[in-house]
């Protein structure tokens, strides 16, 4: 999978749910019953969004819904399918989609 592909992004919060679950391992778990190379859910430390509530990991300061972003990397095709499925899904939060380059995907098994 080298050359031209498309990065997913969808930035949500830690609390957010999709069928009483966590919206992000949600997420996660779709992608790959979709197929698509590979997910991560990276945890925020610092971040606000439309609210303008600025949520922090600080010990002091006890947040209750830390940002989390999910990334999703692919052929354009695969990411532009698996898009409305990510619409139904998120309800508050932002997505984008970029073009990129993929240099090196492979494993430690492929060689």
């Amino acid at each position: 999978m080298i050359g031209e592909g498309k990065i997913l992004k969808i930035y949500i919060g830690e609390t957010d749910q999709w069928q009483g679950e966590p919206l992000y391992e949600q997420l996660i778990m779709k992608f790959k019953e979709k197929g698509l190379a590979g997910a991560t859910a990276i945890a925020g430390i610092e971040g606000f969004g439309l609210s303008t509530k600025i949520k922090s990991s600080h010990i002091w300061e006890l947040s209750e819904d830390l940002p989390i972003i999910v990334e999703v990397v692919d052929k354009a095709e695969k990411i532009e399918a698996v898009i409305p499925m990510v619409e139904e899904m998120v309800k508050d939060g932002l997505v984008t989609v970029e073009e990129i380059e993929i240099i090196t995907y492979k494993s430690q098994e492929e060689e």
